[in-house]
């Protein structure tokens, strides 16, 4: 949200006091352990006179985490404000205090707060004794707007809907130094450019597909290259303008009278999301199945259950490895979303559908979402009890966008929550094994909740309750290792129950490329797990299209088919495409002990499985804004084909890289151009990994130890330890001569 009128200048109707200086500061007892306060008056003082008739910002500094300042800024401290998110692993009484009439100092391990005295205003961040960014002059502000100011947000426009963001005539913000050449990554699953400098970023849940500037996984919390990270905690509204409204600084505010942000400690970036996810929770190990192939019914396709065999039997008579098999939303009667009961039509006998998928040795899923369409048996339960989101005059909320006369289950309410897992529980005890927990995102904000949530803070927040509520009962009756989702909604803490796709994109190489940026955006938000819609949602990809995206989506953590109103079985395009969809998720199989091993340092770590460049080879400036090519592990580079030509260029870190398909070896350090059939994509294995390659290739959950292969590559030296984990539990570490090359 931009108040300013350039430099000198504010836009019509916004008015800003500015903190001034720090007029005292004192050592303070927070909920953290040892704090400081800071009174900032929004003027200097230079009399008795002028502590009147003015504003002061107190702010308090403390440390929840070894490596993480906690920033509190206050205006009215009656005012309601945002309780932020969970932070699980916050601790109370890190940090040290000391104040002096240097100033204060708030240290927390690598990182270091120091607030000058007196003016101008100067809180400074470092870095094991390096200073990274700060808040200076007119960076901290108490905003107010006039009716009718001219502010402008991607989404401030929406006031008058019932999604969109509430107006607001108060405001804070903050605003952290920008370094020359510094990027800034993250604010959750964006589809635009990877690097957000230059962005306007509103982080408000919105449905509104992969190409354009909404997102279903709003995540208020960046990276930056420049060796730190910042979490705004606030899990309503917050509108980031990064390096846009002034080119020297990002920017963030919320409404309201209080912003709380936490400032994340490198000096790699690979240590701020370890610290990032250790403070708000990381991945749990994800079931083995869940990395083979998903294969669904599509959305408006005609299907029953000859349909669906016809798909299995089609993808056994092919050779084409199966693990889960998913019904999408016509599995239930249509108007009838949700009601949790089998379409008898279409599914006469689900209990023995079931039975039979697993007696095929498949996984079944199926889908769900929120709502609680008018015509459902349920709906009448639901209002009597008060388990729906209410309006102000205690009616239930219905609208007719998505299921007619839908309402809107209240995750508040625990009673509610107890209801709709109840319908869960008899479908994991008919054979369902786990669930595509879809929407989450049109959440209104002219209701009442019933634990009495302010509205504008619920709308991201929704998202976590309600995957919450589904991956408990996952948990419950699966057990901790077998909960694995499919979800598209989320805001920060979301990370904790996986797997995450990217929504709803087309069936063209643009938006391949844009889901791919959007699931880099994600990593840097902290999420470990990431599919997207292989061969596009809308629309029917050429056979060029879904053979370059087969290439790519099982090269992904996890890879799934699934399309809007046309099937994506791989037969329905040309035979070229079944033997693409053979090869790559053969390959994936094979590649399980390595994959698998990623996963669990992901929950170990935060490091999610699928990493940007510039996460994973940070000191090399040139993978900086590279956005068509990822690290999958730490050890192989894949760089997905936009072309039917096959057509590619790409860039290749120093060092001696090997092909994976063809073991060519290629001197990094540049970029390169090359041109692959459908067949194949730049698969390059790091310089000296050594890679675990598994003895199957027809299923994911297999004894990775048995038949277990180390393939030794080029460009290492010295000793590797390498360990394997099997998806039982049992584990073996290898030591590996990296010189004895077999590769």
């Amino acid at each position: 949200m931009k108040f300013t009128d350039g430099f000198w200048l504010m836009r019509p109707g916004v008015t800003v006091d500015y903190a001034a200086e720090a007029y005292d500061i004192s050592p303070a007892e927070t909920p953290d352990g040892p704090g400081i306060v800071v009174h900032a008056p929004t003027k200097v003082i230079a009399k008795r006179g002028d502590v009147l008739n003015r504003s002061v910002l107190t702010v308090t500094l403390s440390s929840p985490l070894d490596g993480v300042v906690r920033v509190r800024i206050v205006h009215h401290d009656g005012a309601r404000s945002s309780a932020g998110f969970a932070l699980p692993g916050a601790v109370s009484g890190g940090g040290s205090v000391e104040v002096t009439s240097a100033g204060g100092i708030l240290s927390a391990g690598r990182l270091t707060a120091r607030v000058a005295p007196g003016a101008p205003w100067d809180l400074s961040f470092e870095v094991d004794g390096e200073r990274v960014t700060g808040s200076g002059f007119r960076s901290v502000g108490r905003v107010s707007l006039a009716e009718g100011a001219d502010v402008e947000s991607g989404v401030i426009s929406n006031a008058g809907a019932d999604t969109g963001v509430p107006f607001s005539d108060h405001f804070v913000h903050e605003q952290l130094d920008l370094g020359v050449g510094e990027a800034i990554y993250g604010l959750g699953e964006r589809f635009g450019p990877v690097v957000k400098n230059g962005q306007t970023v509103d982080i408000w849940n919105a449905d509104g597909g992969t190409s354009s500037e909404q997102a279903y996984k709003s995540v208020p919390f960046y990276v930056s290259s420049g060796g730190y990270g910042v979490l705004v905690n606030d899990p309503g509204h917050v509108s980031f303008e990064v390096g846009s409204e002034n080119v020297e600084r990002v920017q963030f505010s919320v409404s309201g009278e209080a912003l709380e942000y936490l400032v994340f400690a490198g000096p790699t970036p690979k240590d701020v999301l370890e610290r990032y996810t250790a403070l708000t929770g990381r991945p749990p190990v994800v079931p083995a199945w869940s990395f083979g192939t998903w294969l669904t019914t599509s959305f408006t396709t005609d299907y029953d259950e000859a349909t669906v065999t016809s798909f299995i039997d089609g993808m056994a008579e092919r050779d084409l490895p199966l693990s889960v098999f998913h019904f999408d939303c016509f599995w239930m009667r249509e108007f009838n979303w949700t009601d949790f009961t089998w379409d008898e039509r279409v599914f006469p006998d689900p209990d023995a559908m079931l039975q039979r998928l697993h007696d095929r040795d498949l996984r079944v899923s199926v889908w769900i979402n929120p709502y609680i369409g008018q015509r459902s048996p349920l709906f009448a339960e639901g209002v009597a009890n008060g388990y729906f989101v209410r309006r102000p005059d205690g009616t239930p909320w219905q609208w007719d966008l998505w299921v007619p006369g839908m309402a809107l289950v209240d995750f508040t309410n625990p009673d509610a929550v107890r209801w709709y897992q109840s319908y869960l529980r008899r479908l994991i005890a008919q054979g369902v094994d786990c669930f595509k927990t879809d929407f989450g995102e049109r959440i209104p904000t002219d209701v009442v909740w019933h634990d009495g949530t302010d509205p504008e803070r619920m709308h991201n927040l929704y998202a976590q309750l309600y995957n919450a509520a589904v991956h408990e009962v996952l948990v419950e009756e699966r057990g901790v290792g077998e909960a694995v989702l499919f979800a598209r909604s989320a805001t920060a803490g979301g990370q904790t129950m996986p797997v995450h796709w990217g929504g709803d994109n087309s069936s063209t190489f643009a938006s391949m490329a844009e889901t791919l940026r959007g699931g880099l955006s994600l990593a840097w938000s902290g999420f470990s797990f990431w599919s997207h819609d292989i061969g596009g949602f809308e629309g029917t990809p050429d056979p060029a299209v879904f053979k370059r995206w087969v290439a790519y989506g099982m090269l992904s953590s996890h890879s799934r088919f699934h399309g809007s109103d046309s099937y994506r079985v791989p037969w329905a395009f040309d035979d070229e495409a079944v033997d693409v969809t053979r090869r790559f998720s053969r390959l994936k199989l094979r590649l399980m002990p390595y994959l698998y091993a990623a996963a669990r340092s992901a929950a170990d770590t935060g490091v999610p499985v699928m990493r940007p460049m510039a996460l994973e080879f940070p000191d090399d400036p040139t993978t900086l804004h590279l956005d068509r090519q990822y690290m999958l592990g730490p050890d192989l580079l894949v760089a997905p084909v936009f072309s039917a030509s096959g057509d590619v260029s790409f860039y290749l870190p120093s060092g001696e890289w090997t092909h994976l398909l063809t073991g060519e070896r290629v001197t990094g350090g540049g970029w390169r151009r090359e041109t692959h059939g459908f067949d194949s994509l730049p698969l390059y294995v790091r310089p000296g990994a050594v890679l675990p390659w598994g003895a199957r290739d027809d299923r994911p959950d297999y004894d990775y130890l048995d038949g277990l292969t180390l393939r030794v590559f080029p460009g290492g030296e010295g000793v590797a330890e390498v360990t394997v984990t099997v998806p039982d539990g049992r584990a073996k570490t290898f030591r590996v001569d990296r010189s004895e090359v077999t590769e």
